[in-house]
């Protein structure tokens, strides 16, 4: 992953911006993230007033190391350490019982939490100089695209927060896998980098919450971030279609209009590229190749929004491995709108 070379004297200024109540872009594997000391409300305050995000989505604090669970969390079982045994530092968040350290805003009003040991380089050097646990939902205008660039996190947070420190773009691509280990069996609230699969692995049974393949309704809490409100979503309305590629992309060659844009895998964009029909495109990556569409997802939703397109199609891949991961955002910014192929 390319990383930017900040010096030592930068790190250190924006983990005092932190210490002192102030907003930082930070960039983790995962995508941006819009950090702020977790342990100051105020500070956690000021992230929803620059993302317009709702005050019952609950946020994430980031760690530099597992030894500081026990400073933040309480009842905290065996699993959790197997899970970061595993995989941390990385694209991973384990929602605990919290301790009454831990603000109301974090948490939005919940005896939960969720922790996460980031693996970006940067962003852990960040984390040790601060010295502090920092709470960070991505870094993007509530319901718009995550950011996985810095640029992309100037475009919505330039004039809004202190600084951003450029970690070159993001290496996973989408947010992390979050897991409510407070539950019997553990359960997966939002698929990422690290797998269902792989979680099942290390822990045996893992359900799968119902809001990982459908919005909450109203008067259900969420406990995670990411989980009730429409979210990812470039400005066209976009509709997604399911089932194998090759049906998937016929499909939207036969419905989609003049005018539409596309979201396909590498292998079809001629279909759509014609001279007969030279929409806009965006190449999502190979078919097989799931690790370099989790990467692209966000940036080309976020592409759309500099084209006058009047609605998005996107093929999706199936649901094994980290495609879950990015089916579920891409069904989010389509607010469930599907089509099986």
């Amino acid at each position: 992953m390319e990383t930017k070379q900040l010096t030592q004297g930068e790190i250190e200024l924006a983990a005092q911006i932190l210490r002192e109540g102030g907003l930082v872009g930070i960039p983790t594997e995962t995508v941006y993230g819009l950090g702020a000391n977790g342990l100051n409300p105020e500070a956690v305050r000021h992230i929803f007033q620059a993302k317009g995000r709702p005050q019952d989505n609950p946020l994430i604090l980031h760690i530099p190391t597992v030894d500081w669970l026990e400073r933040y969390c309480r009842e905290i079982p065996d699993a959790a350490y197997e899970l970061a045994r595993r995989f941390w530092p990385g694209p991973m968040t384990m929602v605990l019982k919290r301790r009454d350290v831990v603000p109301d805003v974090v948490t939005a009003g919940l005896d939960t939490v969720g922790m996460r040991c980031p693996e970006h380089a940067l962003c852990r050097a960040l984390l040790a100089a601060a010295d502090v646990p920092v709470a960070a939902p991505s870094g993007n205008t509530s319901g718009r695209p995550s950011p996985t660039t810095a640029q992309h996190m100037l475009e919505d947070m330039d004039g809004k927060i202190d600084a951003i420190l450029d970690g070159g773009p993001c290496s996973v691509g989408v947010e992390s896998t979050i897991i409510d280990l407070t539950c019997t069996p553990p359960r997966l609230l939002r698929p990422g980098g690290i797998t269902l699969e792989q979680l099942r692995d290390a822990l045996g049974q893992v359900a799968v919450d119902p809001a990982v393949t459908r919005l909450l309704g109203a008067g259900e809490k969420p406990k995670a971030p990411g989980m009730k409100y429409r979210h990812y979503a470039p400005k066209a309305p976009v509709t997604v279609v399911t089932g194998p590629a090759e049906r998937s992309a016929a499909y939207i060659a036969r419905h989609a209009g003049a005018e539409d844009g596309i979201i396909c895998f590498d292998e079809f964009t001629a279909l759509f590229r014609s001279e007969e029909r030279p929409r806009t495109v965006m190449d999502l990556g190979p078919a097989g190749d799931k690790e370099e569409q989790a990467r692209r997802i966000f940036d080309a939703l976020r592409a759309f929004d500099h084209t006058h397109v009047p609605a998005i199609w996107a093929q999706c891949p199936d649901a094994e491995g980290i495609g879950l991961a990015i089916a579920n955002r891409l069904n989010k910014a389509a607010g469930f709108h599907i089509i099986q192929a």
